[in-house]
């Protein structure tokens, strides 16, 4: 039978097990991946910080009490990370924008058919937005794990959420429309 997450990192905080570390790494390292890609819309950058991540939840591994889940654990680091990294880049994501949008207008609108692009719906939402429904649906956490991991309060990332939720609704239902 497999060690649970807790046996791993008491393992780990015991004897600095890197085997162990490993193989929390292993069983974790998809759904942190696929957290961060959503969050930033960035696929190098979301390996850099997911890379990041587990770095950081090595050092701090001895500060996870298990008073919930490790997997929240673990991505309110990720959140933490991502939030240290969008400061940082900040003004150089307003000027990408600002050429993105210029070029978006200048391109001739294209024809995507059946297809509905879900990062292009994330990125209608505002970032408190996008990251409770990441969090939620995409990795499954409950809206008490999101609001653990994000810090928010619980009632806050059931709004971000059901206003999420809403507007991808909205925009699915114009995508759908528009390709009829």
């Amino acid at each position: 039978m497999a060690a649970s997450d807790e046996e791993l990192t008491a393992l780990v905080v015991a004897t600095r097990n890197s085997a162990a570390f490993g193989e929390l790494v292993r069983r974790h390292q998809t759904l942190v991946r696929a957290m961060l890609q959503r969050m930033c819309r960035n696929h190098a950058l979301a390996d850099d910080l997911a890379q990041d991540t587990f770095v950081r939840a090595f050092e701090k591994i001895g500060s996870f009490k298990g008073t919930g889940s490790f997997k929240s654990w673990l991505c309110s680091i990720a959140y933490t990370e991502f939030l240290k990294s969008a400061r940082k880049r900040k003004s150089a994501d307003r000027l990408l924008e600002q050429y993105q949008q210029g070029a978006e207008e200048s391109e001739a609108p294209r024809d995507m058919g059946n297809v509905v692009d879900l990062d292009r719906a994330l990125a209608t939402l505002e970032d408190e937005e996008r990251v409770a429904v990441v969090m939620c649906y995409s990795c499954g956490m409950s809206h008490s794990e999101a609001a653990e991991a994000t810090g928010m309060p619980l009632g806050t990332v059931k709004s971000h959420v059901n206003r999420g939720r809403a507007k991808l609704q909205a925009f699915f239902t114009e995508a759908e429309v528009t390709v009829r």
